[in-house]
């Protein structure tokens, strides 16, 4: 026997209205189309679908079983349908994020808080992409999109400018450097650097000050929350350098100071990584507007 979907919407129609005439209105069809797709539906089945005597028209023990099962699949295929509509327009997806900044954590939270009381019906998730290969998982859609400080040349790839932001030196008040206008490469000789846990060359002071200069710290000590790499500092157990955004936050600034890495200071941009193909989807255009929006506010803290 082949059921189709218009015989379950048939069915469906013809209980709920009573009678042919009603629910062939209702179908959009003419009342003789519909009697022989009835028939065509009972010849399959080998039994009758509805007791023809009776006034309205009913549904016999076989129509019931057929009313049941239309009853249980029709909502679910009308829902799939509302969902492949908004995906169609753009007001459902799904938004899988990678992060290459350890800090950014702090930062997007905010961001998703406002995105998701505009945008319910898209699926957000946080992927750390500092443990996995971020760029390869964004063409292989694994990942939707990826905020980096890293852009680079990639078919089918957009780099989308966020914000602009400067790493900078964390010491205790008391430590010997804070006496310092500006720390350089040679200042972090014979002091704990304390870092986030990821391989250095993503760290802002090697990438961009340590490995170039060619100086190691004496000590490195890796801690997951910048909360804690601040009470750290704070104590005089070691230096870090973290992004000016996420200092500006803390509000023991009593207990430390910061000083900007290098007399000219060191500039880094965060990018939002997002298939060229997504760049025109309504939600993907608020959250990277959101991101700028709330970048903002944490600069002008």
């Amino acid at each position: 026997m082949h059921i189709e979907f218009r015989h379950l919407r048939t069915i469906k129609a013809i209980h709920d209205c009573g009678g042919l005439a009603r629910a062939a209105d209702v179908l959009h069809i003419t009342q003789s189309a519909l009697s022989h797709q009835i028939k065509g539906l009972e010849d399959q089945a080998g039994v009758e679908l509805f007791v023809r005597r009776s006034k309205p028209m009913t549904l016999s023990a076989a129509g019931l079983r057929l009313l049941r099962l239309a009853e249980q699949v029709m909502p679910q295929v009308e829902a799939l349908q509302e969902e492949f509509t908004n995906l169609r327009d753009g007001r459902a997806g799904r938004m899988h994020i990678a992060i290459e900044c350890h800090a950014c954590f702090e930062w997007l939270f905010p961001v998703l808080e406002g995105f998701r009381k505009s945008w319910s019906d898209v699926d957000v998730d946080i992927k750390p992409g500092l443990a996995f290969e971020a760029m390869p998982a964004l063409l292989k859609e694994e990942v939707d999109l990826v905020v980096s400080s890293d852009p680079e040349e990639m078919p089918g790839v957009e780099f989308i400018e966020l914000f602009d932001y400067a790493p900078v030196f964390v010491a205790s008040a008391q430590h010997p450097l804070a006496a310092k206008p500006f720390v350089e490469a040679k200042d972090f000789r014979g002091q704990t650097l304390i870092t986030y846990p990821v391989e250095r060359t993503r760290l802002d002071v090697f990438s961009q000050l340590l490995i170039p200069a060619k100086v190691e710290p004496a000590a490195i000590r890796q801690v997951e929350l910048t909360a804690v790499i601040l009470l750290l500092v704070a104590s005089n157990r070691g230096v870090s350098v973290l992004p000016d955004w996420v200092v500006r936050e803390v509000k023991y600034s009593s207990d430390y100071v910061t000083r900007p890495l290098t007399e000219q200071g060191i500039t880094r941009r965060l990018y939002a990584a997002i298939r060229s193909e997504d760049a025109d989807k309504p939600y993907m255009r608020e959250l990277i507007d959101l991101a700028r929006i709330e970048a903002r506010k944490l600069q002008a803290a």
